[in-house]
């Protein structure tokens, strides 16, 4: 029997977001960081930002844009080029060669942005200025995200919309964007922008000469001006110089034909991007056109003083990116808020959103842990509708079924990985609008009905029912009916609340004897997308048809599904939150939280155009009244996020925002493999009596599980590595925590030393100041006073990668790779001459080693120096290894290093690579200077021996 409730107005208590433009995310600014752009992004030259009279940007003749910027045009349309080569010797992003197809032309710049360009342009946009001699150089040490702002401040002056949008800016301590949140490419504008690697290659392709170049045989070790090398092609310094910014993310090449290609649909787990040309430093025989990276991993957020970019133009109607799966995809889904934004509302790192991608029916998730914000989707034939992610996070509940559409539906439960392995269905007649839950017994169930038709008829409504099933080891247990009636908006833990809402605001109530009564809310008014809530609360989310009694109660005239209101469990109107100006609300649903909460909470939603297109996904902030752009593509439906907020509580006395934050996201692989390195060290402080400490080759090279019983290792080496890093994590790190700390094993890498201390190669010169942990560390002394208890723990929940977690958790520090070969001809990536006008590194980073081994004397500790073998090949050469020093001059500076052992007792030297004369076969390298895991284990047993030896 139905009893027609009263609805009760606001009571004073209730909140309403101000509108803002549909098209601009709202984002909230901590005080620490510096946002630009000043002026709207939208704002053109001559215009005026409201209350100001002054252009925000000054007018220029759009006629003379080509010359201006001295752009070059290349009629592509209907010509191809292929990216890539089928060369074996050439790296697995790099194979196989792909055609690339194009239906419009482009403009590119004639050569490198120079430094002029960059620092009068920038002056206006960020406080970064790149220092350079003259003024013709090549711009350089400038991150893909200082480009970006620069093609956009450029597109503004020639009043052109730009081609890059985002929600927010950050700024490092050295004046560098480390982060674009919300970062955009609208490749159908005609602004000034990166150019696509097919781009690039299409004018390479006519004007590749490395002969000709300044390269590592000419440069003097450094750029040069531009187009002064001896070169007659259109554009020029295309190879050498500056390597160049390309605007693609870093994916992987398919044997197919593309039309338009713009690049990846993301990085991939590490955020790759490309670069190509070669520069100042390479060797000319070891430039190739078809070269996409360099020797570290290449992120948004990484500078180097060879690396610079130059502008292109040409609006790209149909782009086509490729998915991880070499997909085709012609419209793309892009992540707009980070994982750092996230958790500023939620209080967890640990999140996932999942959603429907209308487009193709399949469900795509962004897991904010990850390290990458990259949308991945589940790709098979089964139309997903209504996900529900499981209470420990590691599955999806969907349906086949449709919200007010009554018809038969299919359940299906799969794990929430990029393959989507282990579906399973559930074996009933018919199941939708999946929603889980943990019952008092700990048991896990999942809710849902066997219709999810509209209420607006009551016989209908009753005739379907609400059911339960557990879920457990991947399997469905037997289904339990709950009650009649297609309660499909939720259920609450006690049974005791159901609710329902399409078309009417449906409640099932039961007393304390168990007595159930179903009442119709809202005034019986046509109301939607009701969600109640898994906190307890028994609050719900609904939408409505903006019914006159609404309107007054907000004292506002509004539309259908503008507000998104939140009622109480007696059906009280508490909240809304308005949807952005001319557009509306979809599919809200709460967040479920592990750790339950009553506080205000958090929501999803989808937000509407005013063409009624599903573009966005929104979390909705109820504690702080705003609305947090989370996702955008072209047809995006059903959200449902996850979040464990008890993974990240305080320990004690410890800053829940420093204390372990050793990353961030957009931080590029060196903060992120110490997050790590540092999480194994307070982890295993009390266990571990072997550190080992170095470069990527110890780190791909040594395997700490192989070792004897009577070693327990960690291996913490490190990307980029220099003996100076070595020496912080040694002095600060490992010698006040790890106690029972008997042995060091550390690598020398003397082709490496020709960095000075006061570059980016050593992290801990300054970039380490963009990371809280580090810093927090530092103003504790790196707490040699006493460990704080729980920073391990802190460490361990803080912001991460599941990719990086696997390697050095399960492998403790060890990064397992698979063979490649050491290649016959190897590159020699750095001038081999360098010992004769860069000495003084060399000696610098020889006197770090020794402060290391002083240290490690003083404390007993003995040291193990590794020298790691490189390709045969470079007995051919004239340099040592693949970052030079002369063949000639190598065996001096090695022999330097084995006396040290004469001054220090505690230390010994192995040189594994004996000037390429060693025993690692081919089969065992990964390329001309890393072991593969085929390798490792050859020289893990030799460090192993080498450490009894030393007893």
């Amino acid at each position: 029997m139905f009893y027609k409730g009263l609805w009760i107005p606001f009571l004073g208590v209730a909140a309403l977001l101000g509108a803002v433009a549909c098209s601009n995310s709202v984002s909230e600014n901590p005080e620490d960081v510096i946002v630009v752009p000043d002026v709207p992004a939208d704002t053109l030259p001559g215009d005026t930002i409201p209350g100001d009279t002054t252009p925000a940007v000054p007018s220029v003749n759009v006629d003379s844009v080509m010359a201006l910027l001295d752009l070059v045009k290349f009629e592509s349309a209907g010509k191809s080029v292929y990216l890539g080569t089928d060369v074996s010797s050439a790296k697995a992003d790099e194979r196989p060669k792909m055609k690339v197809e194009f239906d419009y032309d482009f403009s590119m710049g004639k050569h490198e942005v120079t430094c002029g360009e960059f620092n009068s342009v920038m002056k206006s946009v960020s406080k970064l200025q790149v220092a350079c001699e003259n003024d013709s150089l090549p711009a350089a040490d400038i991150s893909l995200f200082d480009a970006i702002l620069f093609a956009n401040a450029q597109s503004k002056i020639i009043k052109r919309d730009t081609a890059y949008t985002y929600t927010r800016a950050l700024f490092g301590n050295d004046n560098h964007c480390t982060s674009l949140e919300g970062l955009s490419f609208k490749p159908t504008t005609n602004g000034l922008r990166l150019p696509t690697e097919a781009e690039w290659m299409f004018a390479a392709q006519e004007n590749w000469t490395p002969e000709k170049s300044w390269n590592a045989t000419n440069s003097k070790n450094k750029a040069q001006k531009v187009c002064s090398a001896d070169y007659s092609a259109k554009v020029c310094d295309m190879a050498g110089n500056v390597m160049e910014w390309m605007g693609d993310w870093q994916g992987t090449f398919r044997d197919t034909t593309v039309k338009n290609f713009v690049g990846a649909t993301d990085g991939g787990d590490l955020g790759l991007r490309v670069v190509h040309g070669g520069g100042f430093r390479t060797e000319p025989a070891s430039m190739f056109v078809y070269s996409r990276g360099d020797i570290y991993a290449v992120t948004s957020s990484t500078h180097a003083d060879y690396v610079g970019f130059r502008l292109a133009m040409g609006a790209i109607q149909k782009p086509t990116w490729l998915s991880r799966e070499g997909k085709a995809v012609a419209s793309n889904i892009v992540a707009l808020a980070n994982a750092i934004t996230v958790r500023g509302v939620t209080e967890a790192y640990k999140v996932k959103l999942v959603f429907r991608n209308d487009v193709t029916g399949n469900l795509v998730y962004i897991d904010y842990n990850s390290g990458s914000l990259a949308p991945i989707e589940i790709e098979d034939d089964i139309d997903a509708y209504h996900p529900d992610i499981s209470p420990d996070g590691s599955k999806v509940a969907f349906c086949t079924g449709l919200e007010g559409v009554n018809s038969t539906s299919e359940l299906y439960v799969r794990d929430l990985n990029p393959a989507g392995t282990g579906l399973v269905k559930l074996n009933v007649e018919s199941a939708a609008i999946p929603r889980w839950r943990v019952l008092d017994n700990g048991d896990t169930v999942i809710v849902y009905v066997t219709s999810a038709g509209n209420n607006k008829d009551d016989a209908t409504f009753f005739a379907q029912s609400t059911w339960q099933v557990p879920f457990s080891k991947g399997k469905f247990g037997t289904p339990e009916k709950l009650f009649d009636g297609s309660f499909h908006g939720g259920v609450s833990a006690d049974n005791r609340m159901a609710v329902s809402g399409s078309t009417r605001f449906m409640t099932r109530l039961e007393d304390v004897n168990g007595n159930a009564q179903t009442y119709v809310w809202y005034n019986g008014a046509q109301a939607c997308n009701v969600s109640l809530s898994k906190d307890g609360s028994k609050r719900s989310l609904l939408l409505d048809f903006a019914p006159d009694f609404a309107k007054a109660a907000v004292n506002m005239e509004y539309g259908v599904h503008e507000i998104v209101f939140v009622v109480d469990s007696n059906g009280t109107l508490i909240q809304g939150l308005l949807a952005p100006d001319s557009c509306s609300f979809d599919h809200t649903e709460w967040v479920y939280d592990v750790t339950p909460r009553t506080n205000g909470g958090h929501g999803v939603a989808t937000i509407v155009n005013k063409d009624g297109a599903h573009t966005k996904i929104t979390l909705l902030d109820f504690r702080d009244s705003r609305l947090i752009d989370l996702v955008e593509g072209e047809e995006l439906w059903h959200p449902a996020m996850w979040a464990n907020s008890a993974d990240n509580q305080a320990f004690g006395s410890l800053d829940i925002d420093s204390a372990g934050v050793y990353a961030l996201p957009n931080c590029g692989e060196p903060p992120m493999l110490l997050r790590y390195k540092l999480e194994l060290l307070w982890t295993y402080k009390d266990s571990a009596n072997v550190v080992i400490l170095g470069s990527s080759r110890p780190m791909e090279g040594v395997i700490p599980a192989l070792f004897s019983k009577e070693f327990f290792v960690i291996n913490m080496a490190n990307v980029p590595n220099m003996v100076y890093v070595s020496e912080h994590l040694f002095k600060n790190y490992v010698v006040p925590h790890v106690k029972n700390l008997k042995y060091l094993v550390i690598s020398l890498d003397i082709d490496l030393w020709h960095h000075a201390d006061n570059s980016d190669y050593n992290f801990y010169y300054k970039t380490y100041k963009d990371y809280p942990g580090f810093i927090y560390d530092e103003n504790h002394n790196f707490w040699k006073d006493g460990y704080p208890e729980g920073l391990a723990e802190m460490t361990q929940s803080a912001y991460g990668s599941d990719a990086y977690a696997h390697y050095f958790r399960d492998e403790m520090g060890f990064v397992r790779l698979d063979p490649g070969s050491w290649t016959e001809n190897p590159l020699v990536a750095y001038d081999s001459t360098w010992m004769s006008y860069e000495s003084q590194n060399f000696e610098s980073a020889f006197g770090h080693l020794e402060n290391i081994l002083q240290l490690a004397a003083e404390r007993n500790i003995k040291v193990l120096g590794v020298v790691f073998p490189q390709s045969p090949g470079y007995k051919n050469t004239g340099s040592f290894g693949i970052y030079g020093i002369r063949r000639s001059e190598a065996p001096a500076l090695l022999q330097r290093i084995a006396d040290l052992s004469k001054k220090y007792p505690n230390f010994a030297f192995m040189d594994e690579n004996k000037m390429g004369d060693h025993d690692y076969t081919d089969d065992m390298a990964i390329n001309q200077d890393h072991l593969a895991y085929t390798g490792a284990p050859q020289m893990t047993a030799r460090i192993d021996s080498a450490l009894k030896s030393m007893k």
